[in-house]
């Protein structure tokens, strides 16, 4: 009688862990109405077939031109054209950065999205589709070209920025591009103005864009040890005409001229969503995405907003866009806030201390290289003590304490006993509890089979 209550426990056990393995899936009303994004011109295509969400979409247009949010939501024709709009593709479309069509894109996504914001909001949703790409096989490079693992001194003294510049000379698309910004940024007009400003971002543009991450990237991130590199890896974009003016702006002018074009507002909002600072992930990157990060960032040269490093400290990473706070009035403190994503910002500068060292944290999650940057961890979640960090301790513990019961005899209550083994179990794995496995774990369908192993031989052993 024993021996079938334990398999049955066992039974119902197995099935209470499997379910809580298994991945969830979308339920209810996250389930209803969700639908696949496509890119904007795809979405405004399908649009156009359908007579109601195409009319719809002429009159939301008609309501955006000239007029800011809360007049078009007073008229009661422009709320129902956007309440049709948000059931359409057109409201959960998407663009890719690069695409053939990009611009007509971000412009179909704002038409949309600027009649949902409710004023100029501090951040603003990425009109790009998330990366998902991770940096593993660059950063295995850029090991590699860093001299990580070599001789230190060998290491020391090399300018690996310029050798980043050697390697995008042997590739004809690089070195074609390349020359084509450095020409044009350094030609000058007149004595009073330094070169075509404007020209010059379109070829760095062009430039970040057209050329492969492995080549860009190890120019615009190369790690350096002195000066001479530091300042190579500044000039990088040659800052005397894509960056520097006269005077510095103030940063929020700077940030509301950047909304005025699509193009240059999608690839701010795009930084803000990458590389804003997270405080409960190992690297203080969003989902520990470096590549998402850096991506935004060099996305975003090539603008009045255009980010760069503020010095030719080789130790000391600071980047900004060429901006101040001085005359913030009574937003100094948003302004101060705004400026500090770039200055201040943990996973930005993680993410080039990373790369210029060659340590993914995806190459090496469990050992971070010591070179980046340490987030500091605020509010952080409660997780298993050091003992229980895997499946084997968490087995360990269970049988230890499980065992004890067997030791002093208790044959009796064999059911009691078995209720507090199975609670004792339930707490340290099961949703609810006090002791909670960290997000950055990894898959814990280890821990689930560890335990049943030991509770399914003290239940065999209590009933023999």
């Amino acid at each position: 009688m024993i021996l079938a209550n334990a398999f049955c426990l066992f039974f119902f056990l197995d099935e209470t862990l499997r379910s809580l393995a298994s991945p969830s899936s979308p339920q209810g009303p996250e389930l209803h109405g969700w639908r696949p994004p496509v890119d904007c011109v795809r979405a405004n295509e399908l649009c156009a077939a359908e007579s109601n969400c195409s009319s719809r979409y002429r009159t939301l247009r008609q309501c955006l031109a000239g007029r800011d949010r809360n007049t078009m939501l007073a008229n009661k024709e422009c709320q129902a054209a956007l309440e049709v709009l948000q059931e359409s593709p057109l409201y959960d479309c998407r663009c890719k950065r690069g695409m053939k069509k990009e611009l007509q894109c971000l412009q179909i996504y704002w038409s949309i999205h600027l009649g949902l914001t409710e004023g100029e909001e501090f951040y603003e949703a990425s009109p790009y589709e998330p990366v998902t790409s991770r940096l593993s096989d660059i950063f295995r490079l850029a090991s590699i070209f860093s001299g990580t693992g070599v001789d230190p001194v060998v290491s020391a003294k090399s300018n690996h920025c310029l050798d980043a510049a050697k390697a995008c000379n042997l590739n004809d698309n690089c070195k074609k591009l390349r020359s084509s910004y450095i020409s044009i940024c350094n030609r000058e007009i007149m004595p009073t103005e330094r070169c075509n400003r404007r020209k010059c971002h379109k070829a760095l543009r062009q430039f970040f864009d057209r050329v492969p991450s492995e080549y860009t990237y190890r120019m615009l991130f190369c790690s350096c040890q002195d000066q001479a590199c530091a300042e190579r890896r500044r000039q990088t974009i040659l800052p005397s005409c894509s960056y520097e003016d006269k005077e510095k702006p103030n940063c929020l002018d700077l940030r509301s001229l950047c909304r005025t074009d699509h193009l240059c507002r999608s690839r701010l909002a795009d930084f803000h969503a990458n590389c804003r600072a997270s405080y409960r992930t190992l690297t203080g990157c969003p989902e520990d995405n470096y590549q998402a990060c850096l991506g935004s960032y060099a996305g975003m040269i090539g603008f009045d907003m255009t980010p760069n490093y503020v010095d030719s400290s080789p130790t000391s990473i600071v980047v900004s866009p060429w901006c101040s706070c001085r005359g913030s009035g009574n937003m100094e403190e948003e302004c101060e806030k705004f400026l500090r994503d770039f200055t201040e910002n943990p996973c930005l500068r993680n993410a080039i201390q990373a790369f210029g060292n060659g340590t993914d944290v995806n190459v090496s999650p469990k050992s971070p290289s010591s070179q980046a940057t340490q987030t500091p961890r605020v509010e952080k979640t409660p997780s298993l003590p050091d003992d229980l960090s895997d499946s084997t301790s968490l087995g360990t513990s269970v049988i230890t304490t499980c065992t004890s019961v067997q030791e002093q005899g208790l044959k009796v209550n064999n059911s009691k006993e078995l209720s507090m083994c199975f609670t004792e179990l339930t707490t340290n794995i099961m949703p609810g509890s006090k002791k909670v496995v960290k997000p950055n774990s990894g898959p814990s369908r280890a821990r689930p089979s560890a335990a049943l192993t030991a509770l399914l031989l003290l239940m065999l052993t209590l009933a023999l």
